[in-house]
């Protein structure tokens, strides 16, 4: 089972060129971020004819989460739980069924800038959220995947230029304490668990010519409970996807699993 997080940057903006990707990538699996649309405007019908289940969660102009599957994706719930006054649109999850089930859970983790303020304040509650149903994941003892858009750089090898990260919300000590806890709970970091060493990202900004110089950061992880991690064969990230016609700042990210 090939599983692709992307964080796409707005599914009008840049439906086809994600279409594109589909055609040419043809994931099994494909965990979408910052859809940027509201379920009932989403174009569900291009990606049906390409043979996939969807399934999402979103809000207008901002954030959104959505899951494509050539499996039937069972089990569909929307929202990350622990606060029943959160309205952003950013947790899906459901459970794909290949040659054995997988719980895929897709997330856009909130950016937290400017820091400190409540936007952090949001950041860090989410994060403990999250750490509490990866503990429920955990705890089922089955394969799940925690796929997306962290907005973590996990360490500065993760940046073309960390000092430049310094004092921004997802490099900042408190945020990559978050993300450790939810790690040696018992996840793999997926990328981290195939390939090592800087130089390796998934974002650039559109803006000072990032790309071209491979001003780059890795924020896109999948992070596995050990029944997935003995599973993967492979993970990658595929920064070919940057070319062409508005493209997302985003490349996506893939695992392989036997399942």
């Amino acid at each position: 089972m090939q599983i692709a997080s992307f964080n796409i940057n707005g599914v009008k903006a840049r439906l086809p060129a994600v279409l594109d990707w589909l055609d040419a990538a043809a994931p099994d699996v494909a965990v979408l971020q910052e859809i940027k649309s509201v379920d009932e405007a989403f174009p569900r019908e291009p990606f049906e004819d390409r043979g996939y289940n969807l399934e999402t969660y979103g809000q207008k102009g901002f954030n959104g989460v959505a899951i494509l599957s050539k499996f039937p994706l069972e089990d569909v719930r929307r929202g990350l739980p622990g606060d029943d006054e959160d309205a952003q649109a950013r947790w899906i999850e459901a459970t794909v069924t290949g040659r054995r089930a997988v719980r895929i859970c897709g997330l856009y983790l909130p950016n937290g800038n400017p820091a400190p303020g409540p936007k952090y304040d949001y950041k860090l509650a989410w994060m403990a959220r999250l750490e509490a149903r990866a503990r429920e994941l955990l705890a089922a003892e089955e394969p799940a995947v925690m796929a997306g858009d962290y907005n973590v750089i996990p360490q500065d090898e993760d940046a073309a230029r960390p000092e430049a990260w310094a004092k921004d919300a997802l490099a900042l000590p408190r945020t990559r304490a978050a993300f450790r806890r939810v790690l040696n709970l018992g996840f793999t970091e997926a990328f981290r668990a195939r390939v090592q060493g800087p130089g390796h990202y998934s974002f650039w900004d559109y803006q000072g010519g990032a790309w071209d110089r491979n001003d780059g950061i890795r924020i896109d992880h999948m992070l596995l409970t050990p029944q997935a991690a003995d599973l993967m064969t492979d993970c990658r990230i595929e920064s070919g996807v940057r070319a062409g016609e508005k493209p997302s700042d985003h490349v996506p990210v893939w695992i392989d699993l036997d399942a």
